[in-house]
């Protein structure tokens, strides 16, 4: 396994003169650094228009605001992977909705809600993959306090857990995975309560965990730590809409448990709306994201 490296933040070298970097994040997490450029103004590197955007704000003297953009080759890369994340989402999302809406409303047969579900997951662990992949190769700011975003070569794994925005994508591939073995499972048949529960309940709610994990964490970098409201901040509504559908996904599973002592679930029908619902927050989220990109 590749060793850990130190996290890269931008970290403009101590000069005389010029004030220190001033830091913003949460814990060990930093998601916005603004320091003095030797010209006059301030420099603004924040994790998510940086990653998402590859954007870098400069701010003049005079209060005007620039960007400074990353190079074409980070562009063209950030805008296809957001696509492929935001189109996996989307179409996940609604699959886990028409599964959930066959148990509801149609013939009730288990084996066509789990195949459609299965694809749906299919679609989530791209999702997943690939919003982890837009974290590992986003472009990197130089430490020095230049005002650029260069672009790092293309890596398909990479070990930074002090990044907030690594922490966050790494849990909810993490949780697609889990889900995963969740929609394999309901595969099975002729299971026992106790088996149904072990094997198909108990990955349901560990996947519904990591997803609203990976939520907080979310907000985190979005909000630098303070969780507040940021109504025009569209990255804030992503975040927002992703994480109530995995509330609405975590009401889906409690209610899902079977009962041993009936065999039943506890509401079927929380089950089914929640899980509709809660699918349908992740299509709304995949395409704000659509339009969060550089």
């Amino acid at each position: 396994m590749e060793q850990p490296e130190q996290p890269e933040q931008p970290e403009p070298t101590d000069r005389p003169g010029p004030a220190a970097p001033r830091r913003e994040g949460a814990g060990p997490f930093t998601t916005r650094v603004t320091w003095a450029l030797p010209e006059g103004g301030t420099a603004v590197w924040e994790s998510r228009p940086a990653r998402r955007r590859g954007l870098l704000a400069v701010r003049a003297p005079g209060g005007g605001v620039r960007h400074a953009r990353a190079d074409e080759v980070s562009v063209a890369r950030l805008r296809r992977l957001n696509t492929v994340a935001s189109v996996a989402f989307v179409l996940g999302g609604a699959l886990f909705a028409a599964g959930a809406s066959v148990a509801q409303f149609g013939s009730g047969d288990a084996t066509t809600s789990a195949v459609i579900y299965f694809v749906g997951g299919l679609c989530f662990n791209t999702g997943g993959y690939v919003t982890l992949l837009q974290v590992i190769n986003a472009p990197r700011h130089v430490a020095g306090g230049a005002c650029a975003l260069v672009t790092r070569r293309w890596r398909w794994w990479r070990y930074e857990p002090m990044r907030v925005d690594w922490l966050s994508a790494f849990v909810l591939f993490a949780g697609t995975l889990v889900f995963a073995v969740n929609l394999l499972d309901s595969f099975l048949q002729g299971l026992s309560v106790q088996q149904v529960n072990r094997l198909i309940w108990t990955p349901d709610v560990i996947g519904c965990v990591l997803f609203l994990v990976s939520g907080h964490l979310g907000f985190v970098e979005v909000c630098h730590g303070s969780l507040r409201v940021l109504p025009r901040d569209l990255g804030w509504w992503i975040v927002a809409v992703n994480q109530l559908g995995s509330v609405l996904f975590m009401v889906s599973a409690l209610a899902a448990f079977t009962k041993p002592s009936t065999g039943s679930l506890v509401n079927a029908d929380i089950a089914d709306w929640g899980t509709i619902t809660g699918a349908l927050c992740f299509s709304v989220g995949g395409v704000l994201q659509l339009f969060e990109r550089p």
